[in-house]
């Protein structure tokens, strides 16, 4: 080798000599441009108005919850794309809204069709380990317990599972690894109920089928040490790949069944000590990631799948507004019954400590990945997701477009800026009446400016003629378009 040749190696040598500081300034530049590991911590029917950081007179101690939100961004309009398990996990892992499939067919069928894109695909394709942890609820082509269960987790994208197909309270009860039974459910359990509560609520769970030794209560601690290896597994593999981890956590949902030391410390009753628990396994999940040196490199975003199962009459007998004020509940078409806590940590990224209220729906972590990741969606995938990459990172953009949800019993509801129709009277989900019959005098649907009105008590639907036009017919659109992303025109 000639001296010229050897000359930008002697030169690099000379400026490592000359100035040490550069090599370790220019690599740490290089890995700061790494992709992040994503953390997804989905809980189950928790409330708008749980947490303490969201409600300020909350009866229930979220310590993990609060400092999560201190960290990083809180969003105040961010929306689960249904109002129920299934109909919310299926538009965040696909985004596409839930109205536009069949997702009572979970029971029977998966809901993601094979080669569907999601966003545990999205990772994978761009170098992710992708696990699962936790409740699917998303279905599994079922022939048997004691035979493969295809089309869950581990063929949409997910590298690893670990988990349940459904909730605590739907038979039968097995933990499923990869795509088998760690045990088939072969044993009996009978029907739990909890005197002083709904039939819904308190320890509720169905009779049916459980594995042989599966004990309920231990479910949430299970998944939360299931998460935790996982963290710990990938970090012993010292692999540069990021790691995505999706724990979906059964709970608060039904059956409560909070441990001996949440016992008596919750001024909510049996659900806020079950909360408390919830919040207890998530510190150990943040905990696990400081341990394993992955905090600083990890993109944790935390939230609810819907509005919780409290009624008016828990309120009053508590003190404790599950809500935060929103009308409704679980599977309404009312605020409560969709709009979500919503915390993002990203530690040299994401400001702590700040509030925003940009309207969101979990169908837009897939365009916001691909916008992180710098991949741009095929024209197939997540119809109905828009990015808010830029948001998490303190730049502007454009407002989310029209948000379209349906709710438990089938009402649509159409969200424009601060403008929210709702195409029938009524609830439209648990809370009664469901349904009100329209009458000649009155109006056909609901109109509300949440601007002004959060609480959905002054219905604008006779009075905004031109604007219950103007939603309902994009609404129509949207729903004939098969997708509410405007396509590139070529």
């Amino acid at each position: 080798m000639t001296l010229l040749h050897r000359l930008p190696v002697i030169c690099l040598f000379l400026l490592i000599s000359v100035c040490p500081d550069w090599w370790v300034t220019t690599n740490k530049s290089v890995a700061q441009t790494k992709s992040p590991n994503i953390v997804m911590i989905l809980v189950d029917d928790m409330g708008y108005g749980d947490a303490q950081c969201y409600n300020a007179e909350s009866k229930i101690p979220t310590p993990n919850i609060n400092q999560l939100a201190r960290d990083g961004m809180r969003f105040t309009d961010a929306h689960a794309p249904g109002p129920l398990c299934h109909m919310s996990r299926y538009g965040l892992m696909t985004g596409r809204f839930p109205f536009r499939t069949d997702v009572s067919l979970w029971r029977k069928q998966p809901l993601i069709k094979a080669n569907q894109t999601t966003i545990a695909s999205l990772l994978a394709n761009n170098a992710y380990v992708t696990a699962m942890v936790g409740k699917w609820h998303l279905g599994f082509e079922e022939n048997g317990y004691d035979q493969p269960l295809p089309g869950g987790p581990v063929d949409c994208g997910f590298h690893s599972f670990f988990g349940i197909r459904a909730s605590t309270d739907i038979p039968p009860y097995f933990y499923i690894r990869g795509n088998r039974a760690v045990s088939p459910p072969t044993h009996h359990i009978e029907a739990r109920n909890t005197e002083g509560w709904s039939k819904i609520q308190g320890e509720f769970w169905r009779a049916g089928g459980i594995a042989p030794g599966m004990a309920l209560k231990d479910v949430l601690p299970r998944f939360t040490d299931e998460a935790i290896d996982v963290i710990e597994r990938h970090e012993n593999k010292s692999t540069e790949e990021p790691l995505f981890l999706y724990l979906a956590y059964p709970a608060p949902h039904t059956p409560w069944l909070p441990a001996k030391q949440f016992l008596g410390r919750s001024g909510a009753g049996m659900y806020g000590e079950f909360t408390m628990m919830v919040d207890h396994m998530i510190g150990r999940v943040l905990k696990a990631l400081e341990e394993a040196d992955m905090a600083e490199d990890t993109l944790v975003i935390f939230s609810s799948d819907n509005g919780p199962v409290w009624y008016e009459e828990d309120v009053a007998r508590f003190d404790h507004d599950s809500s935060g004020g929103l009308r409704g509940m679980k599977a309404d078409a009312w605020e409560c019954g969709h709009r979500m806590p919503f915390i993002v940590r990203w530690p040299g990224k994401v400001k702590p400590g700040t509030v925003n209220d940009r309207l969101i729906c979990f169908t837009d972590l897939m365009a916001t990945f691909g916008e992180l990741l710098g991949s741009e969606l095929s024209i197939d995938a997540g119809p109905d997701s828009f990015s808010f990459y830029k948001t998490l990172i303190g730049k502007s953009e454009p407002d989310r477009p029209t948000l379209v949800i349906k709710s438990g019993s089938g009402a649509m509801t159409a969200r424009q800026g601060p403008w929210k129709l709702i195409t029938q009277l009524g609830s439209g989900g648990f809370s009664k009446p469901s349904r009100l019959k329209a009458t000649q005098e009155g109006p056909a649907g609901q109109l509300y400016n949440l601007d002004d009105d959060l609480g959905e008590l002054n219905n604008l639907y006779d009075q905004k003629p031109d604007v219950v036009a103007r939603i309902s017919a994009e609404l129509k659109r949207i729903q004939k378009n098969g997708t509410s992303r405007l396509r590139k025109i070529q």
